[in-house]
């Protein structure tokens, strides 16, 4: 079982980490994430540790963000130190990133590379709602060393979006994609959800061309989860709304996949496409191979060396702990070597690469193999010693880790 290690009344200036954490640093993958909790307008299917301006309060503001977060970054350096692992990826994420001004992101990246040594060839990543970049805040991300963008689209359907409440337009987030490309940034993703209430199979199918016309090398596709407590989820419960269908989500997965296997996408989780290698996003598989990484910002989680943390969630709060000094984490957690081998099982099996059986337990190895029969893992990777999901598996993965896992 994995301990919880309860933070003192008044927090440390500093996390301490605990030698056991410190083992391998150096040697691991190292990234940092950048959690940027602001909203324009709250979307009503989303949960994330996001805030509006109406719900902000006093203590936290967009314009000083970049600084508060900066004063984590020298927290966490100071902790990681003296012997820094290099930064190989950086993911700034939401809430919307691109509602600070260019240069306050700008400045977050150029403190991180101030701090830290930086892998040659880094990936630099942004999230970005189609309506909140132009051309010259673009420019300015690009110039500042930001590699790779990723555009929440969800639906070309105009009143796909409406369901979603999200604001911008159809078309929006083709021509934003275009407008990367222009900056001249490496990589550009588009975000779709499939499953929405009142979406088509047309709607569906226009997404997906949609995607094909823009000039990405990265598609990622969610099935629409109904998260209690969002206006969503109250939307449903009072019968405005149906909830989404089991067999309707399969067939769209099923259609996007092979779209996008046709027009040269090739998955590399369960939810992932990339054109080629170079394309994945590297942040995300650094996640998947549960290595180490950061997590600035308020709700942000951390993982370093089976140590795991969480900072507090409202900005305000979190602004306050960095303002006196103090550490923003909220509580920890030490991993046993079950959780890590669970969590190894739990991330691994929704790559493609799969993983090796001998990953599994006894148990687990012999349920792995009447998947193989159950048509779920491939039969000529489990002869040679691996799990590794089928097309049919893919549709059915959270169900599988959950039966391999048991």
């Amino acid at each position: 079982m994995n301990t919880v290690l309860p933070l003192l009344e008044a927090p440390p200036r500093t996390l301490q980490l605990p030698d056991s954490a410190r083992e391998g640093l150096a040697r691991t993958p190292f990234g940092l994430y950048v959690h940027v909790p602001f909203c324009a307008t709250r979307c009503g299917y989303c949960d994330f540790n996001t805030y509006t301006a109406d719900e902000l309060g006093p203590g936290a503001s967009r314009a000083e963000y970049a600084g508060t977060a900066i004063a984590e970054l020298r927290q966490a350096a100071e902790t990681l130190g003296p012997d820094l692992p290099t930064v190989s990826t950086v993911f700034v994420g939401g809430g919307t990133p691109t509602l600070l001004a260019a240069d306050d992101l700008a400045a977050v990246l150029a403190e991180v590379r101030r701090l830290f040594p930086v892998t040659p060839g880094v990936e630099v990543t942004t999230e970005a709602n189609p309506e909140t970049v132009t051309p010259a805040s673009l420019a300015t991300l690009r110039a500042a060393g930001f590699t790779r963008i990723s555009l929440g689209m969800q639906s070309a359907a105009e009143h796909v979006l409406a369901v979603l409440d999200r604001r911008h337009t159809p078309g929006r987030a083709v021509e934003a994609a275009r407008e990367a490309r222009a900056a001249g940034f490496e990589h550009v993703n588009l975000d779709l959800i499939y499953g929405t209430p009142g979406e088509t199979d047309a709607d569906w199918s226009a997404s997906l061309d949609a995607v094909l016309a823009a000039p990405v090398d990265h598609v990622s596709a969610y099935a629409l989860i109904v998260e209690e407590g969002t206006r969503l989820a109250r939307r449903i419960d009072r019968g405005e709304l149906p909830m989404p269908d089991d067999d309707v989500l399969a067939d769209r997965y099923e259609q996007a996949d092979a779209t996008l296997r046709a027009a040269g996408f090739d998955w590399y989780e369960v939810s992932n496409w990339a054109r080629g290698e170079a394309a994945r996003c590297r942040h995300n598989e650094l996640y998947w191979a549960n290595a180490n990484w950061w997590g600035v910002g308020p709700g942000a989680h951390s993982h370093v060396g089976g140590l795991r943390w969480w900072n507090v969630k409202h900005p305000a709060a979190y602004a306050g702990r960095l303002l006196r000094g103090e550490s923003p984490v909220q509580d920890t957690e030490l991993l046993d070597d079950d959780d890590r081998a669970l969590e190894t099982v739990m991330l691994g099996l929704r790559l493609r690469e799969g993983l090796p059986l001998t990953a599994l337990s006894e148990v687990g190895r012999a349920r792995a193999a009447r998947a193989v029969v159950r048509g779920l893992l491939e039969p000529g990777a489990h002869a040679a010693g691996r799990a590794v999901l089928t097309d049919r598996g893919r549709l059915l993965a959270d169900a599988l880790v959950r039966d391999l896992t048991d």
